[in-house]
């Protein structure tokens, strides 16, 4: 049964599947001999495998017999915001191996986090990767001691765990070169609390490289503040800024509209650069906002591979594992939108 995918790429457990008119994960227990299936399906499987032109890589090749090919997410961002692109990476990095993913939401609540962790148990799911809100807080729920691996994405980890998470640092610096490289020398910083580690690694970035000429503007994540910090900065007396980098994108967009509010010109007059690339937010803000994104799926798939190297018993030196991010340049902060 050939189709596009077929044709133009690596035959993957998907076509198989596909084309055996079977779950992915019932191609691959037929094609490892693992499960409980009739044995037409699972020659069937076999047949149409090697008809297709199917070659299992070798991670999935050794995976035990004993294995659910599920991985549990579980998570207290409920909104999505940081998840649902970890989530989309875990799910591109094992679906050739036959590997689905079930996400849990748990809020902040304690005893639901364990009634989740639980069921993932009972499901005999072969790892768990943990996400959240932000980089320096745990999850409401103790993950340490389970009988299977734990991987942390965009949350703390344990000492002993494996935790990956966005290079802050490097993220911040990234758009303050860019605005200096376009030749704006006087940069403010709007940024959100002071307690995020997220925020003081963006600041270090930011002092390192404007220095202390202007003082970073902590305030909340919204655009309230986003509002309020631009009429602070315009309603004090003295010389404004010609470029604003602000601690994320809904910030970014408010200060956009409150300089359009002043007649202050975005980005002749002032560049403004944000921080998350959350594209409802930076493609409809009006000029388009460049804007820092932190490559969470490309942060899922390597947590999607970790915690199936540890499900197979491979070893993997625990530690944090800081993933670069990237500028997505558009119109506001002026300059050539192709670099």
């Amino acid at each position: 049964m050939e189709n596009q995918r077929i044709r133009n790429g690596r035959v993957t457990i998907h076509d198989v599947a596909a084309a055996a008119g079977v779950s992915i994960s019932t191609a691959s227990k037929a094609l490892n001999n693992t499960g409980r299936m009739g044995d037409e399906t699972r020659e069937r499987v076999k047949r149409v495998a090697t008809e297709i032109g199917f070659r299992p890589n070798a991670l999935a090749k050794g995976l035990l017999s004993n294995r659910s090919f599920t991985i549990g997410l579980l998570t207290n961002d409920t909104y999505g915001r940081f998840t649902l692109p970890v989530m989309a990476g875990i799910t591109e990095a094992l679906v050739d191996h036959g590997v689905s993913v079930f996400l849990c939401t748990i809020e902040d609540d304690p005893a639901l986090g364990k009634v989740h962790v639980d069921a993932m148990l009972d499901k005999s799911v072969d790892g768990i990767i943990a996400s959240g809100k932000r980089i320096d807080r745990r999850l409401p729920v103790d993950l340490s001691n389970l009988p299977v691996p734990v991987v942390y994405a965009f949350t703390e980890g344990t000492s002993d765990s494996v935790t990956f998470c966005a290079d802050d640092f490097q993220g911040a610096a990234l758009a303050v070169e860019w605005l200096m490289g376009l030749g704006r020398r006087r940069i403010a910083h709007v940024t959100g609390p002071e307690s995020f580690v997220s925020v003081r690694e963006r600041t270090r970035a930011y002092r390192g490289l404007v220095g202390d000429a202007l003082p970073v503007m902590y305030g909340t994540w919204s655009e309230a503040w986003g509002h309020e910090a631009v009429a602070k900065i315009w309603d004090a007396p003295g010389p404004k800024p010609d470029g604003i980098f602000c601690g994320n994108d809904q910030i970014a967009r408010a200060v956009v509209d409150a300089l359009r509010e002043r007649s202050v010109r975005v980005p002749e007059d002032v560049s403004v650069v944000g921080f998350d690339n959350w594209e409802i937010v930076a493609a409809q803000t009006r000029p388009p906002l460049t804007t820092v994104d932190m490559n969470l799926k490309a942060l899922g798939r390597e947590a999607g591979l970790t915690v199936l190297a540890l499900a197979e018993g491979r070893a993997v030196e625990p530690g944090i594992r800081t993933l670069p991010c990237e500028l997505v340049v558009r119109q506001s902060c002026g300059g050539n939108p192709d670099h």
